[in-house]
């Protein structure tokens, strides 16, 4: 009888229902192009909280401060990147929300890389973790 061949991937996600699961202990580390697809993956979901974060962000500017559609666009991606906001805010509620979405800002950021870092350094950690088992 033939043996089946080995299915990295599907033992990696067995548990996880999104397919984000990373292998375990026992398991051999994935080929380059399974890593490759699950490298796209996070990096998907980062994306992901980025769109959403500029996305709520451009329109709050957009209704609070009454701004343009770029202008508030612009402003939601400079507070993102760190940067601070680019027109100055006149409302009180685009005050409130400016600084509220900064503070998450911060914390989306550091998300966000570590979202798109966890396949890497699990990988590292696991092709050193099989080669000290051998």
């Amino acid at each position: 009888m033939r043996e089946k061949p080995h299915n990295f991937d599907r033992e990696a996600r067995a548990g996880s229902k999104a397919g984000f699961g990373l292998e375990r202990r026992h398991q051999p580390v994935l080929p380059p192009g399974q890593f490759i697809l699950r490298l796209g993956r996070w990096a998907g979901v980062a994306a992901g909280v980025v769109i959403v974060s500029l996305t709520v962000a451009t329109c709050a500017y957009h209704f609070l401060e009454s701004l343009a559609w770029l202008d508030a666009f612009l402003n939601a991606s400079m507070i993102l990147g760190g940067m601070g906001p680019v027109n100055p805010i006149r409302t009180r509620a685009g005050k409130i929300f400016a600084s509220f979405y900064a503070l998450y800002s911060g914390l989306a950021i550091l998300s966000v890389a570590g979202l798109i870092l966890a396949p890497v350094v699990h990988r590292f950690l696991h092709k050193f973790h099989v080669e000290s088992d051998s």
